[in-house]
């Protein structure tokens, strides 16, 4: 980390009350959203994070709910390929110490 750096947990979350925004068609838009909402720039601008936010999330949460679901459907396909009764039993191969027989 470079000296002029503060870690990230050196402000309290909320205390840093500023974003400098130097981008004049972002402005604009949040200006424009703003007049559609009839609100303020601040407010417009905190619906349109907290709306990206929630979708993101849902979004996430999507992607893990589909991984598990073809993890599983992978886990059934292969419990097929073993013959019944088989299992991860091999105590004929160690003694009571468990160490190979």
């Amino acid at each position: 980390m470079a000296f002029y750096q503060a870690p990230h947990d050196f402000y309290h979350w909320g205390a840093m009350g500023q974003l400098n925004i130097k981008d004049d068609k972002l402005i604009s838009d949040a200006r424009a959203l703003a007049e559609l909402l009839g609100t303020s720039m601040t407010d417009a601008i905190r619906r349109a994070v907290q709306e990206k936010l929630t979708r993101e999330r849902i979004g996430r949460d999507e992607e893990k709910r589909r991984r598990y679901e073809a993890i599983m459907a992978i886990a059934e396909r292969a419990s097929k390929l073993f013959p019944p009764g088989a299992g991860s039993d091999h105590s004929d191969l160690y003694d009571d110490n468990g160490l190979p027989k």
